[in-house]
């Protein structure tokens, strides 16, 4: 919806980013506020008022007629979207403690498929000449009866650590943070600058340059509707360990491509290599002692959307520096980080 907002409100691309970084100032809040609540109110809780909170929201980003409505309703909506993504991940964390076996990598093939299924709703309704506003209020209806679903089958958790206030990360919590930010950083980059690499490169033309990161989305959504298998079967350390494989392989094939389908290979390999680095790393700061599992998983998720909202500007210094292909070799190199820093990530005393 953004091409229309811009149209509707008649404003230039730098007023524009302004306006949208709003979103990223209410999530980024509610990240910081939300583990404390989950533990005062519980996730289940915090799942409902920030799901409705989107789904009462999100129709009144196709109508706010100034810059300054825009910026409110994108901060409200930043806050729900926030607090909801810590609250998820940490109700997951319940469940799958609950249940005894990985389950992690399926809820975020899941979350996948949300996004996908979001924009493909979106778009088909617009090419049929649908209201903007009508088709919002489509997806909120869609996610409101989602969430009468799923109300009554949330593990009713309790209240726990309820007088928790505020704890500095250790050591443990900051490195799996820091890992998740360098991975979420790679799928930001590959959002915002995949297409123009392939195009710059001219391996795929300006219509096709797209095709990149769908190739990775669909990767990355397949690699984590079977991760739970995986991690069942080579367990978290290995998984964490083998999965920068296919990333580095990936990068290497995007650099040395003749042709586009090496590179589409490539995009492929990152898509399924970056799967279930973050699952793990959201499921081992649940399992970790050092710190209140609802805590840390907050910080490792804030982490985690830091990396993927400053990730394409990182990108985008280092092209200016030294070239675009240039900086996809340094998120190649950085990803190798998490193959070295598995075995800390994963030992007894974290």
């Amino acid at each position: 919806m953004v091409p229309l907002a811009k149209e509707r409100l008649a404003i230039d691309d730098g007023e524009l980013g302004l306006v949208l970084l709003w979103l990223g100032v209410g999530s980024a809040v509610a990240m910081l506020v939300t583990g404390a609540a989950n533990a005062r109110y519980g996730s289940q809780t915090i799942i409902l008022g920030g799901g409705l909170g989107l789904a009462l929201i999100l129709p009144w980003l196709a109508v706010a007629s100034t810059s300054l409505w825009l910026g409110a309703v994108l901060l409200a909506f930043g806050v729900s979207l926030g607090s909801i993504d810590i609250a998820m991940n940490v109700h997951a964390t319940e469940v799958e403690r609950a249940a005894g076996r990985p389950l992690m990598s399926g809820f975020h093939g899941q979350f996948c498929i949300g996004e996908i299924a979001g924009s493909a709703i979106m778009t088909t309704s617009l090419s049929l000449g649908t209201d903007a506003l009508v088709s919002t209020l489509i997806c909120s209806a869609l996610m409101t009866i989602a969430l009468a679903l799923a109300w009554p089958r949330f593990l009713a958790t309790g209240r726990t650590e309820q007088r928790l206030g505020f704890v500095l990360p250790d050591r443990g919590v900051l490195l799996i943070a820091t890992l998740a930010a360098m991975t979420f950083l790679v799928e930001g980059a590959m959002l915002d600058w995949s297409a123009l690499f392939l195009v710059d490169q001219g391996l795929v033309s300006k219509a096709h340059g797209g095709f990149g990161y769908m190739l990775f989305s669909i990767a990355m959504t397949a690699g984590r509707l079977g991760g739970d298998a995986v991690v069942t079967r080579l367990g978290d350390r290995t998984t964490l360990m083998l999965g920068t494989l296919p990333i580095m392989a990936g990068f290497a094939a995007l650099l040395a491509a003749p042709v586009g389908p090496i590179a589409m290979a490539g995009c492929l390999l990152i898509g399924l290599g970056a799967a279930n680095i973050v699952p793990v790393l959201c499921r081992r700061a649940g399992k970790q002692k050092t710190m209140p599992a609802r805590l840390a998983i907050a910080v490792t998720t804030t982490a985690g959307y830091t990396g993927l909202f400053v990730g394409p500007a990182i990108v985008g210094f280092i092209s200016n520096m030294a070239g675009l292909p240039w900086a996809f070799a340094m998120l190649g190199v950085l990803l190798c980080s998490v193959t070295l820093a598995a075995p800390i990530v994963m030992a007894d005393r974290y």
